[in-house]
């Protein structure tokens, strides 16, 4: 497996980055990971940097080829959890802090995912966001029942209330997790602060992606993010990873994903990227 990688956290108009963003590598195997401890809450970065060096310090203990993934990516998360209740107690005086957790396990040409909170995992595919994580936050809940509209959640009074989060409660949080996910050449993992994110769309994070180098590209990507949210624009991080070759070809797809970016009418390739990829993955994005 060859691969980029790219990283980039910018302090926006903030007076302090709570953000944190670490690529680990063993082996030809990869584990991203990005924290947003929570703002308005003393030792948010405490809580960010805990939930760094736990996942640190579990990813280079673990036997390689990790054989259960998701049973690793959750079982950091939740030691991540206490160490950060603990870490908070440690404090003079005492403080509770909480971070929001977004982490990406790649191997072999698999990825693997989970999260907690509202920072956010995409899958580009051409530039087209093919797959992203769902906000455990008040506003994504309230926009799944229908109680507001797609336009009013970056608005709204709570758009920051977490439903979840890494510390804070004693209540260990429930772990969204995915099914191994088979990659192909060309894909993007973009993992995130709603720093990132909230500022702009799904369709320009993906088009900005793939135009140059992948580090130049979201560098730019959070300048642009910084710029549109000015004069209040948040900490903004972020870590991605693209794939340039796999050792074994992935199946179901008979045409080369060169073929696919190529295609001449944007519109109709991201549609049909978006056909074959739910075709490929009918099964393991349930």
């Amino acid at each position: 497996m060859q691969y980029v990688i790219g990283r980039t956290s910018r302090l926006g108009n903030r007076s302090v980055n709570q953000d944190r963003v670490s690529v680990l590598e063993r082996e030809n195997t990869v584990l991203l990971v990005v924290g947003d401890g929570l703002g308005g809450k003393s030792g948010g970065e405490l809580a960010a940097q805990t939930l760094i060096t736990t996942m640190a310090n579990g990813f280079k203990t673990s036997r390689l080829p990790i054989p259960d993934p998701k049973a690793l990516l959750t079982g950091l998360l939740h030691k991540a959890h206490f160490n950060v209740i603990e870490a908070g107690r440690l404090q003079t005086p005492p403080v509770n802090p909480g971070t929001t957790a977004v982490v990406c396990l790649i191997q072999e040409g698999v990825a693997t995912w989970a999260h907690v909170g509202d920072s956010r995992l995409y899958l580009f595919r051409g530039g087209v966001p093919i797959y992203r994580t769902r906000d455990h936050s008040v506003v994504e809940s309230m926009y799944e029942k229908g109680q507001i509209s797609m336009h009013k959640r970056g608005t709204h009074p709570m758009k920051n209330y977490m439903t979840r989060c890494i510390g804070f409660t004693d209540t260990v949080p429930e772990v969204s997790v995915s099914n191994d996910i088979h990659l192909l050449p060309g894909d993007i993992m973009l993992l995130c602060t709603d720093g990132l994110w909230e500022p702009l769309d799904d369709m320009l994070l993906g088009s900005m992606l793939i135009e140059g180098k992948l580090s130049d590209a979201l560098n730019k990507t959070a300048e642009c993010a910084e710029q549109k949210s000015y004069p209040n624009s948040d900490n903004i991080s972020a870590a991605a990873l693209q794939i340039l070759s796999l050792q074994l070809v992935a199946k179901a797809i008979n045409e080369p994903i060169e073929k696919q970016v190529a295609r001449a009418d944007p519109v109709q390739n991201a549609i049909d990227i978006i056909e074959e990829t739910i075709k490929l993955y009918e099964n393991e994005m349930k």
